[in-house]
């Protein structure tokens, strides 16, 4: 890396874009021509760094509805230092419409992201998301384009309010509907939270997929800092847009690539970060992923031995009592990880050309409550936990401190569900079979099965339990879940039942015992009978015929590793387009 640190040492020869522009050929000709078609002239683009910026805006995206806003002010940012911005539209992956998830397309993505930055001539990009999986998606697409880049996360939405609660969007939503199902919640009431619920644009005001994806992305270094906390429609989080843009031009000048300065130690720091903000067992799948393209890999066993020594100090909803407009407001991520240094790889690099431990050397906790001490945390360790037995033999995850207390050592017999519609027909049947103390079981609902692996973790409680005051029970798929979900879940049961995991065997009546404190999961048949019955089993469904769903079925990886494409693991070449 050779930074320019002066005006001097900025050489429009050494750009990227010089390619397409610089030379006096019949090709450039041909691309000057057509930028001049656009209306743009010699002096907006020619010497000066193309800056792409990636906006995943879409009126279909509650989280980004705010991005065509915040564009204009990056494009701001960018003109400020001299560079040349560019808008380019990419997926935009929104979990609350699009079905069955958006896990079924973070891959596809990620791939348009890395396309679309290797092909077009482009010195450094912004990258704009927010929900769930367009963080990882846009992570994993710049690092194998290896150009200049940096994230401009989304913010969460206000906190909301209805009569006198708080509301955390997810959490309160799922509680005020169990209510609804238990007689407790009128249909005007229940309206009235609908119409409350969602304060504004940007993400999920809880600790859920999209927040927790911010706050790691800030601690690998790919924001500048306390970006990750701001709210969406607060005008910090417009002047955040402005100096992102400008810091961009800034990395295209120095070619401040992600191979410069994103490394294995900077997935510790993101994934120590979840860890202690009590965030959603979905960034396990996504930081292996994004280590996946950095050919490193990133086990089950590093994210619980990491879990053992790391406190959770962010008393953040659904597993504590606060949302991101608190947590912003008593000092933001930085804060929190002033806090656990001493876990942290301090001399790591980051976007803003500075290491991690100079980002948050001037934080200040503004909040006890909500920023936790390490004498007083929420949990000492353990967040979230991973199982490990014959039921689950890759691994399997739950979010403990979002579990009943007493459900963390659980023996129950099976209620087995073979797929989603089946269980959502039978569920709240008053002749079925289930008690408090049965554990619900949930299959054909991973990366083959669903197929995408969706949000199916957070099985409902049956409605003559909730009628009788039951709040929670041992819940298991080879599903994921919301991370602004609650309640004893046990998720991502790797390998799935579709590519013919143990769950797939597992009958109503069989007894299954999850242990966390001894990290164990246990299917409680001999190995005999389960031999019998995969020997009994239906072939297993055949993989669908065109298109994406065909070329996801084939090479998406299972839960354990990440659900990335085989055929993407690993460093890309980042062969430049030859052009001809």
């Amino acid at each position: 890396m050779n930074p320019a640190n002066s005006e001097t040492e900025r050489d429009p020869t050494q750009l990227r874009s010089h390619r397409w522009f610089g030379k006096d050929d019949l090709r450039s000709f041909g691309h000057r021509s057509r930028l001049k078609g656009m209306g743009f002239d010699d002096v907006d683009y020619r010497d000066r760094p193309v800056v792409a910026i990636l906006n995943t805006w879409s009126e279909l995206n509650t989280c980004h509805s705010h991005f065509r806003n915040r564009a204009d002010e990056v494009r701001r940012g960018i003109l400020q230092s001299g560079g040349f911005p560019v808008e380019v539209p990419v997926m935009s992956l929104g979990e609350m419409m699009m079905k069955p998830t958006t896990m079924l397309y973070r891959n596809l993505l990620a791939m348009e992201v890395e396309e679309v930055l290797r092909c077009h001539p482009i010195d450094a990009a912004v990258l704009m998301g927010g929900c769930d999986k367009t963080v990882p998606a846009m992570l994993m697409g710049a690092i194998s384009s290896d150009i200049p880049s940096l994230f401009l996360p989304a913010g969460a939405m206000l906190r909301a309010r209805w009569k006198d609660q708080t509301l955390g969007s997810g959490s309160d939503a799922w509680k005020y509907w169990d209510q609804r199902l238990a007689g407790n919640l009128c249909d005007r009431d229940w309206n009235g939270v609908e119409n409350c619920i969602a304060a504004s644009a940007g993400t999920c005001m809880t600790m859920g997929t999209a927040s927790t994806m911010a706050c790691v992305a800030e601690a690998m270094g790919w924001t500048l800092p306390s970006a990750a906390t701001i709210p969406a429609v607060m005008a910090e989080h417009s002047r955040l847009a402005v100096a992102t843009g400008r810091r961009a031009v800034d990395m295209a000048w120095e070619q401040l690539k992600p191979s410069h300065f994103f490394t294995a130690d900077s997935i510790d720091n993101g994934l120590t970060t979840s860890l202690a903000i009590g965030g959603s067992t979905n960034a396990i799948v996504h930081l292996i992923a994004i280590a996946g393209r950095l050919g490193h890999e990133l086990t089950l066993d590093r994210f619980d031995e990491l879990s053992r020594q790391t406190p959770v100090l962010g008393d953040l909803r659904p597993g504590g009592r606060f949302l991101m407009q608190d947590f912003f407001e008593a000092g933001g991520i930085c804060a929190l990880l002033d806090r656990i240094q001493d876990l942290l790889n301090l001399d790591c690099k980051t976007v803003a050309g500075t290491t991690l431990g100079e980002q948050i050397k001037d934080a200040e906790v503004i909040d006890n409550e909500v920023i936790r001490t390490r004498e007083n945390p929420v949990s000492p360790a353990g967040g979230v936990c991973l199982l490990r037995g014959n039921l689950a033999p890759s691994g399997c995850v739950i979010k403990s401190i979002a579990a009943s207390k007493k459900l963390l050592h659980h023996r129950g017999k099976a209620v087995v569900f073979d797929n989603y519609p089946q269980m959502k027909e039978q569920i709240h049947d008053p002749d079925l079979d289930v008690d408090e103390n049965s554990v619900l079981i949930l299959r054909s609902a991973g990366p083959l099965g669903a197929p995408g692996f969706p949000e199916w973790g957070m099985l409902p409680i049956p409605k003559k339990l909730l009628q009788s005051g039951v709040t929670d029970m041992v819940r298991m798929s080879d599903a994921r879940m919301s991370g602004t979900s609650y309640g004893t879940c046990v998720l991502h049961i790797s390998p799935e039942s579709a590519a013919g995991g143990p769950l797939s065997l597992v009958q109503t009546g069989d007894e299954i015992e999850i242990n966390v404190a001894e990290r164990t999961i246990h299917w409680h048949v001999e190995k005999a009978e389960q031999e019998r019955r995969r020997q009994q089993q239906p072939e297993l469904a055949p993989a669908p015929e065109r298109g994406y769903m065909k070329l996801y079925a084939k090479h998406v990886t299972q839960a354990d590793q990440g659900c990335d494409f085989d055929f993407l693991a690993g460093r890309s070449p980042g062969e430049e387009p030859a052009i001809h």
